[in-house]
């Protein structure tokens, strides 16, 4: 089973660190758990400020650069795992959440498409 865990916080102040992988803590459980095959892929992701939003109503598409003045949150990081079950999942997610400090994670099962 697949899941994509979504790792999300408040926006990052100056001078923070925007990736946590960097942790020396998070960085050794990352080469622990790719090379067992569970983490399938991993990002950390820019602030908003480089990002866009696209809309697609009524025929016509809107872009929308960021920042996103609404934003409260934003995703800071994904990490897709193969895992055996939830629980497995939820489990890698609480792990990393004490290593990357204060935070929320979404996990969301991935829709295995069989050929």
């Amino acid at each position: 089973m697949r899941f994509m865990l979504m790792f999300k916080g408040e926006p990052p102040k100056p001078g923070d660190v925007a990736c946590k992988q960097n942790l020396p803590e998070m960085k050794k459980l990352m080469t622990e758990l790719k090379s067992k095959g569970v983490v399938v892929f991993t990002e950390g992701l820019e602030g908003p400020e480089k990002g866009a939003r696209i809309r697609f109503s009524n025929g016509k598409h809107a872009v929308i650069d960021g920042p996103f003045a609404e934003a409260k949150e934003l995703v800071a990081g994904v990490c897709v795992v193969d895992v055996k079950s939830k629980q497995e999942g939820l489990n890698l997610a609480k792990r990393f959440l004490e290593i990357a400090g204060e935070g929320e994670s979404e996990i969301r099962q991935v829709i295995e498409v069989h050929e």
